[in-house]
């Protein structure tokens, strides 16, 4: 593997990190998640949770074992740039950024949809822009700072939006009805499977808070512990809110997926309820978009750095804060820019496999690095137990996903990653790579 000199403060520790996970990860979706959840299982929704979280683990194992191995910034990008190479690292980078991209321009549209509901002045163009410009400045401006200041406006955040969902969860337990929770039938493995690939995209967002890898203290420990505290607690937040939703609501709870939690805060605390669901979905999704600003430029920053895009300037750390200020100045704008034209369908449907893509470089790369491991150092890293069980599994697994997806969208991703590969090439061969 190749060395890279540190360049960025190593500032970040478990709570830190569990905390942009969370974050991450806990968006807009758990908003709509148990409707769409009781639609296709009804009471039986717990196994979707289940299946789906036994998914997530193992992928997220195979990200902990690579993750404290390879600890310079950059994440997912990292971890397969530097297993498999600049190639691969580039259509990593790539799909990574227009997924993150086009995933946070998408939430702070739905930000300024709910700030519209109360305010409808937010429903007009150029006061949408004006918000845009406004939300995106201002966080890069917090992460230009340092990623310190960036972590600790994410903690504060992720409290703001737990307390909402923790209040409904705990308060709403009283009104449950057990007959709404009885089990009518056992989902069928099709069913099963439909369900669950919505509720894995509902998981995604961890390999993003990874990306703050190069600064973070002792990446080789905090990693792994991060990744279990966050995905266990976003497991356990989730099957709560669908049992209390489920148990609440009943067979009614799948007539409202566009707001199911607002509906259940409603019959919980009554009007009043509504309101505070609403701006918990708003802070809620605010923070979801702060902790991408403050993960997804490190993966511009380290890809600049080595090589993979081109870009020297991308690769600068500011002298004062030493941050990668420019990478973060360009994520933001280009999310100001997504954000503002909007109408994004081609670059989310290239999101979702992207992700999924991204998770299967990434548990193949644990698959080499074991095969590497007699040239490297392993006293300080973390192994994932039971030898190759858990990387295989996540291929298939992930395999499995892919095979999921419409064939349009299989269509689609295959030719975009076939115009990155000629891309490259090119660039290649105009030497804008270091040998």
């Amino acid at each position: 593997m190749q060395q890279h000199r540190e360049t960025l403060k190593r500032t970040i520790g478990i709570w830190g990190l569990s905390a942009n996970i969370i974050n991450t990860v806990v968006g807009a979706g758990i908003f709509v998640i148990p409707g769409i959840v009781a639609a296709g299982l009804g009471s039986a929704s717990i196994f979707a949770y289940l299946f789906c979280g036994f998914l997530v683990v193992l992928v997220m194992l195979c990200f902990a074992e690579v993750g404290s191995k390879i600890t310079h910034p950059g994440g997912a990008y990292a971890y397969i740039e530097e297993t498999f190479g600049k190639y691969a690292g580039f259509i990593t980078a790539i799909l990574f950024l227009i997924s993150m991209i086009s995933s946070d321009a998408a939430i702070a549209n739905a930000l300024a949809d709910i700030i519209g509901s109360f305010y409808p002045s937010f429903q007009s163009k150029p006061v949408k822009i004006l918000f845009f410009l406004t939300i995106f400045s201002g966080l890069a401006f917090i992460n230009i700072k340092g990623a310190k200041e960036g972590v600790r406006f994410v903690m504060m955040i992720t409290i703001m939006k737990i307390i909402p969902l923790l209040a409904i969860v705990f308060i709403g337990f009283k009104d449950i009805e057990i007959t709404n929770l009885y089990w009518e039938t056992v989902p069928s493995l099709k069913d099963l499977g439909e369900i669950s690939l919505i509720l894995f995209f509902a998981f995604q967002g961890a390999e993003s808070g990874l990306s703050i890898s190069g600064e973070m203290k002792n990446p080789q420990k905090t990693i792994p512990r991060a990744i279990f505290i966050s995905v266990l607690g976003i497991l356990i937040l989730y099957i709560l809110i669908q049992t209390v939703a489920q148990g609440v609501l009943g067979n009614a709870l799948a007539t409202f997926q566009e707001n199911p939690m607002g509906e259940l805060a409603n019959q919980i605390f009554g009007p009043v309820g509504l309101t505070l669901i609403t701006i918990g979905a708003g802070v809620s999704i605010f923070g979801a978009l702060s902790s991408g600003l403050l993960s997804s430029p490190r993966i511009l920053f380290s890809a600049a750095k080595d090589k993979v895009i081109p870009i020297d300037i991308l690769s600068s750390v500011h002298k004062k804060f030493v941050t990668p200020h420019i990478a973060i100045i360009v994520y933001a704008a280009t999310g100001f820019l997504f954000a503002s034209f909007g109408g994004f369908k081609l670059l989310a449907i290239l999101s979702s496999a992207a992700i999924l893509i991204i998770y299967l470089g990434v548990a193949l790369a644990v698959i080499k690095l074991r095969r590497m491991e007699g040239m490297q150092s392993k006293s300080e890293s973390f192994r994932i137990p039971g030898g190759y069980t858990v990387p295989i599994l996540s291929v298939l697994i992930i395999g499995y996903f892919l095979s999921n997806l419409a064939k349009k969208e299989i269509i689609i991703t295959a030719i975009f990653i076939g115009v990155l590969s000629l891309i490259y090439m090119v660039i290649k061969k105009l030497k804008f790579y270091r040998k």
